[in-house]
């Protein structure tokens, strides 16, 4: 990184800073995002402030663990900022979540649970991310914890973790994206489509909340999701005996993902470029109503979910043999290949996750408080914000000077070739 990082940094943390009041906050909070952002394996507190002489430990844990501040306030700008860098119609809001293994009890929020990025279970916190994006340029907004009921069936663990009252309510990882989806909609954060694993997608009160909040989105289902054909069609049957029907029934039964999409027409599709050529795999795409609407008996199969929302039921058949699917609600008119590139959008946030710990500290806290791993979390986000920054504008003046030296040779050209 250029030697005038630390400058750049100033001025970029002035907005946040006028939001910190007290100058001992004020000198430890860039302090703090220079030790994420500098050398050194370990981001910790204690590591960070012995790389600095002037720097105190009790201090920046003070700062970060039990100072008296609203990190609201820093969060509105660092939204502000993302939304200035990459939000827009074509801006992508991505829903993820990421683990950090722990070891012990203590720490708030920790227990055996599944850890996606490990492929196994583990003993580890989970934040539920939320990451704005354009192209390739991924900014991440929030990280949220999410409380096993393990957590919030003791009110006890939570209080001595210092977790504020209104969180101490057990809430599903797509309970807690909605809420982060709310905030970032009431703050202005300009996005046009939400993305999600099939985590989130297999939701249907998720997928449900998105419709009705008039969002587009696509997101990963299991293949074993239950959908209907489009035409699929509401009717009274006639009962052979007893009494008549009251309610409707489909006239068409569902069928899983996978099986809708066995005799559909497959093509392949690029959605981007990469740094080995283009990004292809095979997909497939038909019109579907998907089967997540009210329970309802219907004769020997008994209950089944009532045809829901129309959408779009996406297959993607990968060069290594595996099979992934996918719903959208984009519109009917929707080409593939822009379906292909909205699914296939999602994995820059897993870039943004992997960055937020290799290179800033995420995941290298130390802390057990609700309020020191939020802040932590807070802190590597505005650095990571800085970061993509510096590198959209070092991409700006790598073009310009590209375009100036072409206008130059293209000028000396002319004039020596009358």
């Amino acid at each position: 990184m250029e030697a005038d990082w630390q400058d750049d940094l100033e001025r970029w943390l002035e907005p946040y800073l006028r939001d910190l009041g007290n100058k001992t906050r004020r000198r430890m909070c860039p302090a703090y995002i220079a030790g994420l952002i500098g050398p050194g394996d370990r981001k910790s507190i204690q590591p960070m402030a012995a790389r600095v002489d002037a720097l105190s430990y009790d201090r920046l844990h003070h700062f970060i663990g039990a100072g008296l501040w609203d990190s609201a306030p820093l969060e509105a700008t660092l939204w502000q900022q993302a939304d200035e860098l990459v939000g827009g119609a074509k801006a992508w809001l991505i829903i993820d979540d990421t683990a950090l293994p722990k070891k012990g009890k203590a720490s708030v929020g920790v227990a055996p649970q599944y850890a996606t990025a490990l492929g196994k279970n583990a003993n580890c916190q989970t934040l539920v991310s939320m990451t704005l994006a354009s192209g390739e340029v991924p900014v991440m907004l929030s990280l949220r914890l999410f409380l096993p009921e393990s957590w919030t069936s003791d009110t006890a663990r939570m209080t001595r973790a210092g977790v504020p009252e209104p969180f101490q309510s057990y809430r599903t990882k797509p309970e807690i994206a909605i809420e982060e989806i709310d905030r970032a909609i009431a703050a202005g954060v300009r996005f046009g489509c939400v993305l999600a694993d099939a985590g989130y997608g297999l939701s249907a009160p998720f997928r449900q909340a998105l419709s009705a909040r008039d969002l587009c989105w696509a997101v990963g289902i299991p293949r074993h999701q239950k959908v209907y054909p489009a035409d699929v069609q509401l009717i009274f049957p006639v009962a052979d005996r007893g009494r008549p029907r009251v309610r409707h029934v489909p006239d068409l039964k569902s069928r899983a993902a996978h099986a809708m999409l066995e005799n559909a027409k497959w093509r392949q599709v690029s959605w981007r470029r990469g740094t080995k050529g283009r990004l292809a795999a095979r997909f497939a795409a038909v019109r579907v109503r998907i089967a997540d609407g009210p329970p309802q008996r219907i004769g020997s199969a008994g209950a089944q979910h009532m045809p829901g929302e129309e959408a779009w039921l996406v297959g993607e058949h990968r060069s290594n043999g595996e099979r992934k699917y996918y719903l959208s609600n984009l519109p009917a008119d929707t080409p593939i290949r822009d379906l292909a590139g909205a699914i296939k959008a999602r994995w820059i946030c897993e870039q943004a996750h992997q960055q937020l710990k290799e290179e800033l500290g995420l995941d290298h806290f130390e802390g057990r408080s609700w309020t020191g791993l939020h802040r932590h979390a807070l802190m590597t986000m505005m650095a990571y914000a800085f970061l993509q920054n510096r590198r959209l504008a070092q991409a700006g003046r790598k073009k310009k000077t590209l375009r100036a030296t072409a206008s130059a040779e293209h000028a000396g050209s002319s004039t020596s070739h009358p």
